[in-house]
């Protein structure tokens, strides 16, 4: 067996498709096959039963994929390590960024990287934040900018870049524009417009209901502060946005701080490791990408 056929065993097995799996290692769909017959010759089993029209793995295939994994990891690092000595880092780094979320430091910090290191392949995929943790810890994204509702999330490392309270923005007429303080009580009696499921700003919501036993109407769900925001002036409910999300809106809706949700929605890189040479240049990168000052603030 060789290692382009452990990538192709990898990639059947993670797409559940034989012509997903081509589209993504660039090559036939019968090249593919080809190799993947060749490597259950080799190994004296089937590693995917190809009865229905998904490719699901074996017994044998499901004790034989961490292993091919495991090898192919054990490859990449033999070329990163000679990468490291020779000041080129070379091979491929998978980005993920919640739906929505456009921030420029992030695109100054990967466009840093690229100029200093052109060997590396760097894909960039947009998820909600759930989605995106989870696939930090599954190794299928090496570092995300995601929404948290906790500093460090379980088994994982991050850098906290935004840390803001959460608010309630509403067009001037509106009842709670004339209020100085704002409860989650107060939100309950209005349809709310917010995040979907998955995203941090919406778990810190949710979980600050739930401590009062309150169960607000969620009228709209957008992943966009835009959309939110156009729903809210509309009047079709109370946005419920960050504090730096709402102020990009001033000039149409009315924000108020929700008292009672002390608990911050952050915005975080998160990494597992830092075993990739690659994700630690890009860690460097983007700390002095977040930490330049702003000239629109002199």
């Amino acid at each position: 067996m060789d290692l382009r056929q452990l990538e192709y065993f990898v990639a059947v097995a993670e797409e559940r498709n034989f012509t997903r799996a081509a589209e993504r290692v660039h090559i036939s769909q019968s090249g593919v096959s080809a190799q993947i017959r060749r490597l259950e010759r080799e190994l004296g089993a089937e590693l995917f039963d190809r009865s229905a029209r998904t490719a699901t793995l074996t017994v044998a295939g499901k004790a034989a994929l961490e292993h091919a994994r495991a090898a192919l990891a054990a490859a990449a690092a033999v070329g990163q390590a000679v990468g490291e000595v020779t000041d080129l880092l070379r091979g491929r780094l998978t980005v993920g960024m919640v739906i929505g979320c456009t921030l420029t430091p992030l695109f100054d910090a990967l466009a840093a990287f690229h100029r200093a290191h052109p060997g590396v392949e760097i894909s960039l995929l947009e998820d909600n934040s759930d989605r995106l943790v989870e696939g930090v810890r599954g190794g299928t994204i090496d570092l995300a900018l995601a929404g948290t509702a906790t500093a460090t999330p379980d088994g994982l490392d991050a850098l906290t870049l935004i840390s803001e309270r959460l608010v309630a923005a509403v067009p001037a007429g509106h009842p709670l524009a004339k209020q100085r303080r704002v409860t989650l009580r107060d939100l309950a009696a209005h349809p709310i417009v917010c995040m979907p499921p998955g995203t941090g700003l919406r778990t810190v919501f949710d979980r600050a209901c739930a401590a009062q036993s309150l169960q607000p109407a969620i009228a709209l769900q957008a992943s966009a502060a835009d959309a939110i925001a156009d729903l809210a002036a509309r009047g079709l409910g109370v946005a419920v946005l960050s504090d730096s999300m709402a102020a990009s809106y001033r000039d149409r809706l009315t924000a108020r701080t929700i008292d009672d949700v002390e608990t911050p929605a952050l915005l975080a890189l998160v990494w597992k490791s830092t075993h990739n040479p690659s994700v630690r240049e890009l860690l460097v990168h983007s700390r002095q990408s977040f930490t330049k000052p702003d000239p629109t603030q002199r």
